[in-house]
């Protein structure tokens, strides 16, 4: 099930939040569970045994390294065996295919890949039991003693399959307690509603242009064509995966519970390394704490500094994916970060800013092109189309087409990528508060009105980052 269905929308949604607030507030994370399991069960009935398993088995190991701190022999052992059972999970779901495949390749052998599918969220609350078994273990936090608590924050179902990623730590308090007033509650019904728009109004549809692209032979693509649909890709994978944040953190709010901003209007950053401050906030807040932190960080010399971002950026690459593609993308950002650390960043501060957008802009675009192809040689020739290597066309009619008959869309997609819209809205109800308090309601009506009207008949509607 996901959030921009119709079943969703009108069934699931309505019923969970009248039992949630009919019940006492005792028996609200006990409420929040079942109803987060019921929505994973209703994607991957077998798979949901083993989300159980992993909150089961981090809930005790974190009582037994509370338990047996000052025994640290013990509790190092509990704690390494937690970290080694949860990454062999998720290395054998999302990995053990890939790394059979290529070792029968570079060998000549031929061992049986797995090919089960993958466990939707695997990858989200795989990370939220290890950042919480490490934190207890780092004595940050207490151990969670209610097993029901513990339970409702591993499947929480606003953030479970695609994020944000939710420290324990950030929402232990409101896990013990917590209190939704009516301004919250419409605040997250705003927040819902504004990212249902951005995934069924704007992403769905700006990516039907790079779907009807994609499925072409890239040898016959113009310089233009190959631009378009590519913007058109960029500007749907924001749409669709910070649209879901929205939906997740607006979800949170009506529930009580308030999630972390995952996106900050990443496309108008004037480098590499802010651009990835403002996409997927809390990866990268992961990744930081768990992973570049412990390392050294930049305490250690530029040397294993420039090792440690590498470190990350290809556990970074590796968590999108077992493909070689994902691989190589965590790497190219990787690499264009230890850049900026070294010189660009101060060649850039040197520089207009609209230099500085526009070199980002063209490193992130061509991310998004080893991104979203598996096949590196079709990527790399799409690349090669970009920059009018190959001796592709530079328009043709396709492509004119195609421009002409998708660049309202595109620019209002755009002009939605910024901060502007928002802005406008921000100073048009501070300036004309009674007329905002009936006219930006109504506008959250219309975007409700016409994400359903769009549902109803919708052939298209994924999730980019599911897969993930």
């Amino acid at each position: 099930m996901v959030f921009s269905s119709l079943m969703f929308l009108y069934l699931f949604l309505p019923l969970t939040l009248l039992l949630y607030y009919v019940s006492p507030k005792p028996f609200r994370n006990a409420i929040l569970l079942i109803v987060s399991l019921l929505f994973y069960a209703w994607g991957e009935p077998v798979y949901i045994v083993i989300m159980i398993f992993s909150t089961l088995f981090g809930f005790m190991n974190g009582l037994l390294i509370e338990k047996y701190r000052d025994r640290k022999r013990i509790a190092r052992t509990v704690f390494m065996g937690s970290l080694l059972v949860d990454l062999g999970m998720l290395g054998f779901f999302k990995y053990a295919g890939f790394v059979v495949n290529n070792l029968n390749e570079a060998f000549g052998l031929h061992m049986n890949a797995t090919d089960l599918p993958l466990p939707l969220g695997i990858s989200f609350y795989t990370f939220q039991t290890l950042s919480y078994i490490i934190d207890v273990y780092q004595n940050k936090i207490p151990a969670q003693k209610n097993p029901i608590a513990f339970g409702a924050y591993v499947s929480m179902f606003p953030q479970l399959i695609a994020g944000p990623i939710v420290k324990y730590g950030d929402v232990a308090g409101q896990l013990r307690e917590r209190k939704v007033t009516l301004n919250d509650f419409g605040e997250g019904a705003r927040l819902f509603i504004r990212g249902l728009a951005k995934k069924v109004l704007l992403a769905n549809n700006i990516g039907l242009l790079w779907t009807s692209v994609k499925a072409e032979p890239f040898t016959e693509l113009s310089v233009l064509s190959a631009w378009i649909s590519i913007l058109a890709f960029t500007l749907q994978i924001y749409f669709d995966f910070s649209g879901y944040s929205d939906m997740a953190r607006g979800l949170g709010r009506m529930l009580g519970f308030d999630f972390m901003k995952n996106f900050n209007y990443p496309y108008i950053s004037r480098s590499v390394t802010e651009f990835w401050r403002r996409w997927h906030i809390s990866l990268g807040s992961w990744f930081r704490e768990y992973v570049y932190i412990p390392l050294g960080g930049n305490r250690i010399g530029r040397l294993k500094q420039l090792r440690n971002m590498g470190i990350v950026w290809l556990l970074t690459g590796l968590w999108h994916g077992a493909n070689w593609n994902f691989i190589l993308w965590g790497l190219y950002f990787g690499f264009f970060i230890s850049l900026e650390k070294l010189y660009v960043l101060n060649w850039l501060k040197q520089k207009p800013a609209f230099i500085g957008h526009l070199y980002t802009l063209v490193i992130v675009i061509v991310g998004w092109v080893i991104f979203e192809n598996e096949q590196l040689p079709e990527a790399v020739v799409f690349i090669g189309i970009l920059f009018g290597i190959g001796g592709h066309v530079i328009t043709d009619m396709a492509s004119m087409y195609a421009l002409s008959t998708n660049i309202l869309l595109l620019i209002v997609c755009a002009v939605c990528a910024t901060p502007l819209p928002e802005k406008a809205l921000s100073a048009f109800t501070k300036k004309y508060k009674k007329t905002g308090a009936v006219i930006i309601p109504g506008l959250y009506a219309l975007f409700l009105l016409l994400s359903t009207a769009y549902l109803v008949n919708a052939t298209y509607n994924p999730f980019l980052y599911f897969r993930f």
